[in-house]
C-alpha cells in the first residue's frame, strides 16, 4: 500500500486530533520555547526538558508558563551513562509521550518563538513521529533569524549570550532551560518592537 494513503487513513491520538482543530484561526499568542537534549543529532539524541512561557499583548505571562524534565531512562541505560540530572535528581520527570502531549495541549496553535527554533521543532517532531502523529503545525520565529534580520546581515549567527548581551538582557551565572525560554522571551519582545512587528 502507498505510504500516503496509509497517511490518509491514519488513526491519531485523540490529543492530536484536539491539536490539529485548533489551527482554524490565528493565534495572538507567541509561546517562547527552550528544550534541553542529549545532544544535538536529531536521530541518536533525545529531549530532556522543556521550557515555555506565553507572551500575550507584548507582555510575557509568567503564570502561563510550562515546564517539565523527561526521563529518559531507557536512552541512558543503552549507553550505559550514568547521567546525575536525568536518573538521581528528585525532581519529578515524566515519560516522553505524556511530556510532549502536555507540550502540545500547551502550545496550542500559538506561535513558537526560539533560538535556532529549527532544532527545537524538529526534535520535537521526532518525539512525535514514536508516537503516532503528525508533525508541529505551529509558525516558528527565530530570534537569531530576526536580529541579523535587524543588522542586514547573513554571515554571521549569534549565540543566546551574544544576543543578551547586545539587548542588555541579563546573564545568570546558572543557565537553565526555563531561563534561556525567559531570556527567549524578552529577546524577542524588544526584537519585535525594533523590527515595527505587530
Amino acid at each position: 500500500m502507498l505510504d500516503w494513503i496509509k497517511n490518509i487513513n491514519k488513526e491519531y491520538p485523540e490529543f492530536w486530533k484536539i491539536y490539529l482543530s485548533k489551527f482554524q484561526k490565528k493565534s495572538n499568542r507567541f509561546v517562547a520555547l527552550s528544550t534541553e537534549t542529549s545532544g544535538l543529532s536529531l536521530e541518536k539524541d533525545v529531549i530532556l526538558s522543556i521550557g515555555c512561557f506565553s507572551i500575550i499583548n507584548n507582555s510575557i505571562i509568567i503564570s502561563d508558563s510550562f515546564e517539565t524534565f523527561i526521563g529518559q531512562y531507557n536512552f541512558f541505560q543503552q549507553k550505559g551513562i550514568t547521567n546525575e540530572f536525568t536518573l538521581e535528581t528528585k525532581m519529578k520527570k515524566m515519560g516522553e509521550p505524556e511530556a510532549i502531549q502536555a507540550f502540545v495541549d500547551f502550545i496550542g496553535n500559538s506561535v513558537l518563538v526560539g533560538h535556532r527554533i529549527d532544532f527545537d521543532v524538529e526534535i520535537i517532531n521526532v518525539a512525535l513521529e514514536r508516537m503516532g502523529c503528525g508533525r508541529l503545525k505551529n509558525e516558528a520565529l527565530d530570534i537569531d533569524v530576526m536580529h541579523r534580520k535587524l543588522l542586514d546581515i547573513n554571515n554571521k549567527e549569534f549565540s543566546l549570550d551574544e544576543l543578551c548581551t547586545i539587548y542588555r538582557v541579563p546573564l545568570i551565572d546558572r543557565n537553565s532551560f526555563t531561563e534561556d525560554a525567559y531570556k527567549i522571551a524578552l529577546l524577542f519582545l524588544k526584537l519585535k518592537s525594533r523590527l515595527g512587528l505587530n
